[in-house]
């Protein structure tokens, strides 16, 4: 099956820029169940933390199962659209895209945490109302990593009512393929998958030059990924995390919460994949000349700046400890990331050293690393500046979190005014979109193809 074209999707309902809200996603596919009810059903499959109900939408056909998820990170709504025009598809073109199978769409596992984002959904998107909007929940709080699991003395099993939901659902179906529809931020486009196979990997890696989208070859999430193709790495399971931890001489095991979905999936023997898509792209997450400056220096500048970040936000914290009243998302997924942060800035140190540092360091990376400091910044600083200015709102701040909230405003602004980037234009959506359907359609054809033979 080709990719779907540019052409296709603008005949569809992509709009160029902005997100759905929780409800008008709800809306938009209940409406399309009460029009196609032969072909699209609802129903619930679980209730969020705030008794939210969790949507699940089956569009029937053969014996294979696909199971997609949307706002599996709620600060990640690229999918949601994604998953518009999906059900669509399926809908008007069983044969062209439905492969024989049953389709799953759960169009948004994290409901509680996505309001927490809707501020900065309308178009058109910027990149201060992004930050000065955005939420991450801690990660024991996230879809994500609250799957339970238990490793060399390290585990988790308080899954969030969100997870237990998706586990019942995986539980039934027994999925072949699960596609989590995350997205990055800036810079370009990147995959994962738990499948080995070249052909796979070979095929994610040109996808988003189809769409007029750069791939992100700079620094990847993570060290000591397994590199499939050009911005194509292997899923990690969490008990391979911590034995590279370990490895390190890092005994602390993985930061915080539980394990993936790649991780749960695995008893079923599932293909997953995760197709990373930036809100805005820049040309330098695609340069693979030499920077001029060693790799060793860039890293070393990292860790120091995330350094700073976990003690400011860590000093933050402490000043207003007993001062603050609102046990809110925003104050536990700060002390959380605050001390991420110092967890993140240990690793990068303890690579230093090491004889893969010492070399030059290319564009890309000294772009990826600049950016991630950036960006938690902005993202995780953020979030104490709402944990703080919740208090004040709700007439509840004493006189310390004001004074706290002052002061990490103005720095916060300092980094903001310092972006460079504040003016770029996002990415349209309907490439965004066609690169995560484009993905999908041959993670699901690589599964079907490997059954039949």
């Amino acid at each position: 099956m080709p990719f779907p074209s540019l052409a296709e999707l603008d005949a569809g309902d992509v709009p160029a820029d902005g997100f759905p809200t929780v409800e008008e996603l709800h809306v938009d596919l209940m409406e399309l169940c009460r029009a196609h009810p032969d072909r699209i059903t609802a129903s619930v499959i679980g209730h969020s933390r705030l008794g939210e109900p969790i949507d699940l939408f089956t569009v029937a056909g053969g014996a294979r199962t696909v199971v997609v998820a949307g706002g599996v990170h709620p600060n990640e709504p690229i999918g949601f659209r994604t998953i518009q025009h999906l059900a669509r598809l399926l809908i008007s073109q069983p044969d062209a895209y439905g492969f024989d199978a049953t389709w799953h769409l759960v169009a948004c596992i994290d409901p509680d945490g996505t309001r927490l984002n809707e501020q900065w959904f309308p178009a058109p998107l910027r990149r201060d109302d992004y930050y000065r909007g955005f939420y991450r929940p801690a990660p024991d709080e996230q879809v994500e990593w609250s799957f339970p699991f238990s490793h060399r003395g390290f585990g988790f099993d308080a899954p969030i009512p969100e997870t237990s939901a998706l586990m019942e659902l995986f539980d039934r179906v027994a999925p072949d393929v699960f596609v989590g529809l995350h997205n990055g931020e800036f810079g370009g486009v990147y995959f994962y998958t738990n499948e080995r196979d070249g052909a796979l990997a070979g095929e994610l890696s040109t996808i988003p030059a189809q769409f007029g989208l750069p791939l992100d070859v700079g620094e990847p999430e993570m060290p000591d990924l397994d590199v499939l193709a050009d911005a194509v790495f292997r899923a990690p399971l969490t008990r391979e995390q911590i034995d590279r931890r370990i490895a390190r001489g890092l005994d602390d095991g993985p930061q915080a919460g539980g394990a993936g979905t790649a991780d749960y999936l695995e008893r079923f023997g599932t293909t997953t994949m995760i197709a990373e898509l930036p809100y805005w792209v820049h040309p330098d997450a695609a340069d693979l000349t030499d920077a001029g400056v060693s790799y060793r220096e860039v890293i070393a500048a990292k860790a120091a700046a995330l350094d700073e970040l976990h003690e400011l936000m860590g000093g933050i914290l402490h000043a207003v400890r007993g001062a603050l009243t609102i046990d809110s998302p925003f104050r536990r997924a700060s002390a959380a990331f605050a001390v991420g942060m110092g967890a993140v800035a240990a690793a990068e140190r303890a690579r230093i050293a090491s004889a893969e540092t010492d070399r030059p360091a290319t564009v890309a990376e000294v772009f990826g690393n600049t950016e991630a400091v950036r960006t938690f910044r902005l993202r995780f600083a953020g979030i104490l500046r709402r944990a703080l200015d919740a208090e004040v709102h709700a007439g509840t701040a004493a006189p310390v979190v004001r004074t706290a909230l002052a002061e990490l405003t103005a720095r916060w602004e300092e980094w903001l005014a310092a972006d460079p980037h504040a003016g770029l234009a996002p990415v349209r959506l309907n490439a965004l979109v066609g690169v995560q359907l484009a993905a999908l359609f041959a993670t699901v054809r690589h599964r079907v193809v490997r059954s039949v033979a």
